[in-house]
């Protein structure tokens, strides 16, 4: 939810100084997915024919490769699209170019672009757009997370759901038949247990609605660095607990981000559940 008065754009972005970097980047390629997007776009699948990526994909990563690199051109990189490339700086960009893709392609509103950075191996900053409801996302390790309309940034905070049975909760599913499968029986189980499950199909924005109040809880199994980075980042930032499901690592083979009341019991569940397993 959000809360108190908001702040200017500008106050925010001074938080940290890759901030303003990582916020004019985001926009640049977010516009371009938003505004250029050809009548005859091209299509490529990945892995599976449910695994899609477009030229808008690529695209966008080259923008935000072209505007990262060349202000900072000793920074590593890891993208979705452009695999990896090291640097001599210390600082990481993590980029999802456009999370969401099918949504994306079917002319949902849910999609956007994550450009997040790392220092001393953990993300320091983190920053989402969503140009379809032109806001966006942001959070700073330690200092707090914000959702930004135009000039004003409000700050956010996870909501204060306190038990299971009440939550809504966000999931996401696989690529491959066999793992939709299991977690389908997953669900199947965890709907008597919540008071309902969304699948918006773009993780980005699963943390971020779960930063401000809209979700309750968000667990995925399978998700890469660059669709976790600066979501989780924004949704601890927010209140959230953000953990994986036996461990505390997040980038494992299940995450979970909830409501700090409810983490516990969600977890217990997907454990008895055997989700790992999916």
């Amino acid at each position: 939810m959000c809360t108190g008065q908001g702040q200017s754009l500008a106050e925010v972005l001074s938080t940290h100084a890759l901030l303003p970097l990582a916020w004019e980047s985001s926009w640049e390629a977010a516009r371009f997915l938003r505004d250029d997007r050809p009548a005859d776009l091209l299509i490529y699948t990945k892995s599976t024919s449910s695994d899609l990526v477009s030229e808008m994909d690529k695209g966008a990563e080259d923008l935000l490769i072209a505007a990262l690199l060349g202000d900072r051109p000793t920074d590593g990189i890891l993208g979705e699209e452009g695999g990896e490339r090291f640097g001599t700086s210390g600082v990481r960009w993590v980029l999802d170019p456009l999370d969401g893709t099918v949504n994306y392609l079917h002319h949902m509103p849910t999609w956007g672009v994550s450009v997040a950075a790392e220092q001393e191996g953990g993300t320091v900053i983190g920053v989402v757009v969503t140009p379809a409801f032109d806001e966006a996302y942001i959070g700073v390790k330690g200092v707090g997370a914000w959702v930004v309309k135009g000039s004003t940034a409000t700050a956010i905070q996870v909501s204060g759901c306190s038990r299971l049975i009440d939550a809504v909760v966000a999931t996401g599913f696989g690529y491959a038949a066999e793992r939709r499968r299991a977690q389908g029986r997953v669900v199947h189980h965890l709907l008597s247990q919540v008071s309902d499950i969304r699948r918006i199909g773009a993780a980005v924005i699963d943390y971020c609605w779960l930063a401000r109040g809209r979700l309750d809880a968000y667990y995925e199994r399978g998700l890469n660095t660059w669709d976790i980075a600066a979501g989780a980042l924004i949704a601890a930032e927010a209140g959230a607990v953000v953990t994986g499901l036996r461990d505390e690592d997040i980038y494992g083979s299940l995450m979970i981000a909830a409501a700090p009341a409810i983490a516990d019991e969600l977890r217990d569940f997907l454990i008895a559940a055997d989700a790992d397993r999916e």
